[in-house]
């Protein structure tokens, strides 16, 4: 059975001008692209197959990621159904030169794994750790 740690991602965008909108700062529709990227990622680790979106549900903007800036993506798996998995991405400005950062945006998603284009079961997931039960506990009452 996977844990919530292997599927637990941190990886980070550098936004450039080609990211940005038109106040210098990533656009909202390039930042929701990371988290599905990196969402999805968590979500095939947890399935151990290919997943794809079903929902995206509660982003919240909180505060711009200006250009130069890192977009640091976190995303980890928190349960599962029988075919699904849920997802709570985060995102964070982080200072490419002292590594500060400050979260800026949040959301949740399911991902559906996906066999010969059908849906297809995904193993349970399991917290092993005190740490991934808590960011399992922390998802399951944050979450829409």
């Amino acid at each position: 059975m996977p844990t919530i740690e292997e599927t637990h991602i941190v990886n980070r965008e550098r936004v450039q001008p080609g990211d940005a909108n038109n106040y210098d700062s990533a656009h909202g529709g390039i930042v929701m692209k990371w988290m599905d990227e990196f969402g999805a990622m968590s979500a095939m680790r947890a399935a151990r197959q290919s997943c794809v979106t079903a929902q995206m549900s509660r982003v919240d903007f909180e505060r711009p990621i200006p250009i130069g800036d890192n977009a640091r993506i976190e995303s980890y798996a928190y349960a599962t159904g029988r075919t699904s998995v849920r997802v709570h991405i985060e995102v964070s400005r982080e200072n490419p030169h002292t590594g500060e950062t400050e979260q800026t945006t949040s959301a949740y998603a399911t991902f559906v794994a996906i066999e010969d284009g059908k849906p297809t079961e995904v193993p349970e997931l399991t917290a092993e750790s005190e740490a991934c039960r808590e960011l399992r506990d922390r998802a399951l009452e944050d979450e829409p």
